[in-house]
């Protein structure tokens, strides 16, 4: 006799979602916006939005690395299923009554790739490092994300490797 992986508790097909929290950035203005209107949809499963990397954040997903919650949306299931960046768009699709059949189509390989575009068409907007606002209110600054790319709506997106020296790079 085999015993379950310790994951096997997180299998989609078996354990159901029944309560979703959606990690954003408080401090970025189209995340607010966004975090509002969804929070007056009509849900499907229940959307609970909190800070990312924020106390409540660190003391509920202990797990996280919660600087990376701040570069991309991470939206955290009731049993520990954890979605980022296209997937947690989807997921959040999904939850809401009027956006679960877009939600569907958003999960093929075809709309996964029309998600991701989205993703990094709404980053544009995001203003600053970790999602402050720029000069608009709704971003004009530069989008940084912790894995090395960065979006600038002057010269579009770049990458330049994190490197050790720095102190964003992971080889501990």
């Amino acid at each position: 006799m085999t015993a379950e992986p310790a994951t096997a508790d997180r299998d989609a097909r078996r354990v159901p979602v029944r309560r979703l929290t959606v990690l954003y950035d408080a401090q970025c203005a189209l995340c607010r916006f966004l975090r509002t209107r969804l929070a007056r949809q009509p849900q499907l499963v229940p959307l609970e939005f909190v800070p990312a990397a924020s106390a409540e954040a660190r003391a509920r997903f202990p797990g996280l690395d919660h600087r990376a919650t701040l570069d991309e949306i991470t939206v955290v299931g009731d049993a520990g299923q954890v979605y980022q960046a296209a997937a947690a768009w989807i997921v959040v699709l999904w939850a809401l009554r009027e956006h679960r059949p877009l939600s569907y189509r958003l999960s093929t390989p075809a709309g996964a790739k029309l998600a991701r575009a989205a993703v990094l068409a709404a980053a544009k907007w995001r203003g600053g490092q970790g999602g402050g606002q720029g000069a608009a209110g709704w971003g004009g600054g530069v989008y940084r994300r912790g894995d090395g790319w960065s979006y600038d709506p002057r010269q579009g997106w770049s990458y330049a490797p994190p490197t050790c020296a720095d102190g964003t790079c992971s080889t501990r």
